[in-house]
């Protein structure tokens, strides 16, 4: 079931259509005749009157058919400069027409003019209206971009963390040694913790270096400690 909006917009189409065709008629018809008046008197004697309405025909349909090649060239991508040009030069012979027969003064070639410039700027309006199917179309893609939107997928570098390194000691005396082992022995013995570099530095009296390297040494990587 269409929508209100969708009924008032046929309606306005088909008015809209039912006016063109009127005034682009009537534009037609009274240009079509200053072209075979025009075209009348500067041909030979005895020409028949077929003669003038067909090249009213050629030289006022051509900027139509002009504009549709332009139209259906935009459309698949192609160049439009032959067709403009066409459309330019049969425009010119059109307004040209209109203004021979007219009486020499402004307001002659303004009214003589006025079916013309009517006619070609009715088919412009005709032929620059987006029709029905292309904003369906386009209302449809919009509408499924909306329900698939793009998922991106962000990936993240995860910063390497890598355990600080330990200073190696080149000579451990046997006594400093020693020492580290009676320490560590007897704080187990007091408290089911193991010892810390900070607590071994402590009891030795070396810095904490050396206790992280004396700790390595005995019983492995410290890391590896609660």
């Amino acid at each position: 079931m269409s929508s209100p909006s969708n009924r008032a917009e046929r309606i306005e189409s088909a008015v809209q259509i039912l006016i063109l065709l009127v005034i682009g008629g009537m534009a037609g018809l009274a240009s079509f005749t200053h072209v075979h008046d025009w075209t009348m008197q500067h041909v030979p004697a005895g020409t028949g009157d077929w003669f003038g309405w067909a090249n009213a025909i050629i030289s006022e349909l051509t900027p139509t058919a002009a504009g549709l090649e332009i139209r259906r060239r935009k459309r698949n991508g192609g160049s439009v400069i032959y067709p403009m040009v066409v459309l330019i030069a049969a425009a010119a012979l059109s307004i040209a027409a209109q203004l021979a027969v007219a009486k020499p003064s402004p307001s002659g070639w303004l009214l003589s003019a006025v079916p013309a410039l009517a006619f070609l700027a009715l088919t412009k309006l005709a032929l620059s209206s987006t029709p029905a199917s292309e904003r369906i179309g386009d209302h449809n893609t919009t509408t499924e971009e909306r329900a698939n939107p793009a998922i991106t997928t962000v990936t993240a570098e995860v910063p390497r963390i890598e355990a600080p390194a330990i200073e190696p000691v080149a000579s451990i005396p046997d006594e400093l040694l020693q020492g580290a082992r009676m320490a560590v022995f007897a704080h187990r013995q007091r408290s089911e913790e193991p010892i810390t570099p900070a607590i071994l530095a402590e009891h030795l009296g070396v810095d904490t270096g050396t206790a992280t390297a004396l700790l390595h040494h005995l019983d492995g990587t410290h890391g590896s400690r609660p």
